[in-house]
């Protein structure tokens, strides 16, 4: 060969067109190196300046400034030039420039297909990419290797198992089925299309498996939610005598995770410090993630602090063990660090920050973390603007998640799930069945998320008619065997007064979850059934599920709804003895509020005194609420004294003391209550009564006169007042004063509840039973009347207030006068 003469082999990533005079061999029967035909490239080509800044190039802008100079200089069509342009040209993704050099191309050799193939592979669609691949058969160039391995991890990628297994197919037929390349990108096929059984058997037929197809198989399981099997295969690698490397253990320790098991996780640390992989940052960021998904976030903790060095991912992984730890304040804290260091978040940081401040409450970080979004331009990634929406709702900032929701282009499940959700856990209940409507009407169809979602919303509403009316949606969607969606219904026919409509629900479940159980015994509580509650919570001792925190909060609220003291602090007392779990504040509230409104005042007060916590506002209160109810003044202004200490926001409490003082006829310690409201701000929650008519449902407050069947109401009142009266009523005019007794009656009788009960009657027919929701609980007068309303006219009536049912019929009140 003479020295005046440069033989080069073209790029092995290059594509190429075949040449019709070349006769190459079959790329599958020859070693890689011989793919590439040796072309002549005469001195003066590749060593023209052009030509060796086309080898310094490192981006697309440089490339951009040497192409003048090559057009200038006439090196278009020289075959280096070509090859080197198409390679840069694909490699930093500019297909359409990279296509336009490869069509001049006269003579394309095979190398030059290869390298577009790549290109539309590494920066186009899978459709692209295989348009191009079936023009490369079509012009009757062969295959290699990396080709079908290329397009395999494409549809991998792309969860295309149909077109991936038209590639495995292809490989076959090629000849390729030994390949340990090629079946290592099999493997990663179908373990990515979950199919991981075929993955494995595609697996155990290859004859020799090296680290890589290791590496696939193991994080395959891993990826697939079949943690137990990958971690027994890293132990196979072992005996088949090969040494896992951090890649297995970055596969392995989320395996550890899942199952949830630190004893292994820590072995895998163990073996990492050894191999000296401790200081890879992927090492580091899976051990911090595995040890704060195995709840120990102190030694996560350890390890993300002593990292030398942290990538984007280990600061995600430390925010996020923090969120799911409990402890979104310190996440937040995290977060800002991060953001102090320089280090530029992600979309994943984004719905991590975002989660912790729902969780805090923080909504002012909460508006920075939007802005940040904004400036991010973030704006079109429908899981950072679905984020957005849920931390607005946790915020009780509805009115922001609908305009974020509002402006949101491609609206997907997920979004209109948490839009339904945020207006449910807000209480706009009317919007979030609205949402619900439009969602359906967009041919967008409902899932177990949806479901679980605006069913708690229509047991707000407590409307019998629209509870069947989801339920049967349920059975249409074929939903009926989730279990939270049926545990939701159960929940949403308690609240809709069909407690017995609820157990049979209940009965007929397959499998239940602990929330289940606790839907159905708080179900039995609010209506009164405090045996039926008792009942069913022994039930639940004696299965598998064992009860949590909630489970003993609806008990204790069961057994002090009906009276059940004993047994009441016989479960307190068992939670921490029998299932060692420690009380919340809501447990010792629900244990003062079963004391006092059993009379057991001493000693609730007594209990108070013994707290091995600091008793709260929740506390304080019930012991107010059974002070009014046994009209205890003594005690009433101990606990107001604690309780106004602690600053309560709302003025409810306030008029409860107000109330017991009134019943006392103290009316200078009211007008001094009265007084301190004032002073402080604080108003008292207007009373509300909602009732349901043919699918409107009608609001009545204290004294309104806005209704359109205003008149006809109050004239029917007031002869329905008169019969009661016959029949032995008597009003409770104790509690106010200052005034003429008629006038006392008349104030009483513009009471919501006794409005929406004349509505009821006035408008629907003999026997129909009318359902009413209060917003407050029932005064003793409307107790009473109603009890008289329900015999005289010979109605069921059932009213729920803020916290229990009420089944008035033929006189008599279900909760026997407790309440």
């Amino acid at each position: 060969m003479s020295s005046n003469l440069v033989v080069l082999p073209l790029p092995l990533n290059a594509t190429t067109q075949k040449t019709p005079s070349s006769k190459f061999p079959s790329s599958a029967a020859l070693p890689r190196h011989s793919l590439s035909p040796r072309v002549y490239i005469p001195p003066h080509i590749y060593k023209h300046p052009a030509a060796v800044l086309l080898e310094l190039c490192t981006s697309v802008k440089e490339l951009n400034q040497i192409l003048p100079l090559i057009i200038k200089h006439g090196l278009c069509g020289e075959h280096l030039f070509q090859t080197k342009l198409v390679s840069l040209f694909c490699s930093y993704g500019c297909l359409n420039e990279a296509a336009r050099v490869f069509e001049r191309i006269e003579n394309k050799v095979d190398a030059f297909y290869h390298t577009m193939l790549k290109g539309y592979v590494n920066h186009s669609s899978l459709d692209t990419a295989f348009s191009f691949f079936c023009r490369m058969r079509h012009d009757g160039v062969t295959p290699v290797v990396y080709n079908f391995a290329y397009l395999l991890k494409l549809c991998g990628d792309n969860s295309d198992l149909r077109r991936g297994k038209e590639i495995h197919g292809q490989l076959i037929s090629s000849g390729l089925s030994w390949n340990l390349f090629a079946m290592t990108g099999v493997v990663n096929l179908y373990a990515k299309c979950r199919e991981i059984d075929d993955a494995y058997r595609m697996f155990d037929r290859m004859p020799d498996r090296d680290l890589v197809s290791w590496n696939t198989i193991v994080s395959g399981y891993a990826q697939n939610g079949v943690a137990r099997v990958a971690l027994e295969l890293v132990s196979k690698m072992f005996e088949e005598g090969q040494r896992p490397d951090s890649i297995t253990v970055v596969s392995t320790l989320p395996a550890a995770a899942d199952v949830g098991s630190l004893r292994i996780g820590k072995a895998i640390h163990g073996y990492s410090i050894r191999a000296g992989f401790e200081g890879l940052v992927n090492v580091s960021t899976a051990l911090v993630d595995m040890y704060s998904k195995c709840k120990d976030v102190g030694t996560a903790r350890v390890l993300f602090d002593g990292m030398n060095r942290r990538s984007v991912v280990s600061w995600n992984s430390m925010i996020d063990g923090y969120v799911e730890s409990g402890d979104p304040e310190e996440a937040l804290v995290i977060f800002q660090r991060m953001m102090n260091e320089g280090v530029q978040p992600t979309n994943v940081t984004v719905m991590q920050a975002l989660h912790a401040c729902a969780d805090s409450g923080n909504l002012e970080l909460g508006k920075f973390v939007h802005r940040l979004v904004d400036e991010l331009k973030l704006g079109s990634d429908v899981s950072v603007m679905n984020s957005l929406i849920s931390m607005y709702s946790k915020c009780k900032r509805v009115d922001l998640a609908s305009e974020v929701f509002a402006k949101l282009k491609n609206k997907t499940l997920v979004s209109w799930n948490a839009m339904i959700l945020g207006y449910a856990q807000n209480g706009c209940v009317n919007e979030a069945l609205n949402s619900f409507c439009q969602m359906q009407l967009q041919n967008i169809k409902p899932d177990s998320f949806t479901m679980v979602s605006v069913i708690p919303a229509l047991a707000e509403l407590s409307i019998p008619r629209q509870a069947k009316w989801i339920h049967g949606l349920v059975i249409r969607r074929f939903l009926n065997e989730n279990v939270f969606v049926m545990t939701a219904l159960v929940d949403m026919y308690a609240k809709c007064g069909a407690i017995h409509t609820a157990r049979r629900l209940f009965d007929t479940m397959k499998a239940r979850h602990v929330i289940t159980w606790n839907s159905m015994i708080d179900g039995y509580g609010v209506h009164g059934h405090g045996r039926a509650a008792v009942e069913l919570f022994m039930d639940m001792q004696k299965g598998d599920i064992k009860p949590n925190h909630i489970t003993f909060l609806c008990v204790l609220s069961a057994c002090s709804h009906s009276g059940l003291v004993d047994e009441g602090m016989q479960f307190f007392n068992s939670m921490k003895e029998d299932y060692g779990l420690e009380p919340a504040m809501d447990h010792y509230g629900a244990v003062v509020d079963l004391l006092g409104r059993g009379g057991r005042l001493h000693d609730a007060w007594e209990f108070i005194q013994q707290m091995p916590v600091k008793p709260e506002i929740s506390v304080y209160g019930a012991m107010l609420g059974a002070c009014k109810i046994h009209k205890s003044v003594d005690f009433a202004e101990k606990a107001a004294e604690k309780l106004f200490e602690l600053n309560p926001e709302e003025g409810g409490y306030h008029v409860l003391l107000a109330n017991i003082y009134a019943s006392a006829s103290m009316w200078k310690k009211v007008a001094e209550v009265r007084g301190m409201m004032q002073k402080k701000g604080l108003q008292k929650t207007p009373g509300c009564s909602l009732v349901e008519l043919r699918n409107e449902v009608h609001s009545f407050y204290s004294g309104s006169t806005e209704h359109p069947q205003s008149r006809k109401i109050y004239a029917f009142l007031e002869k329905l007042v008169g019969k009661i009266k016959a029949a032995g009523y008597v009003p409770e005019t104790n509690s106010i004063h200052d005034v003429e007794d008629h006038v006392k009656e008349q104030l009483l009788n513009t009471h919501s509840e006794k409005l929406a009960i004349a509505f009821g009657l006035l408008n629907t027919t003999r026997g129909t039973t009318i359902h009413i929701r209060k917003n407050l609980r029932v005064c003793g007068d409307c107790h009473s009347a109603t009890k008289y309303i329900s015999l005289v006219t010979r109605r069921e009536i059932i009213v729920r207030d803020m916290h229990r049912f009420h089944h008035f019929k033929n006189g008599v009140c279900s909760c026997g006068d407790y309440w």
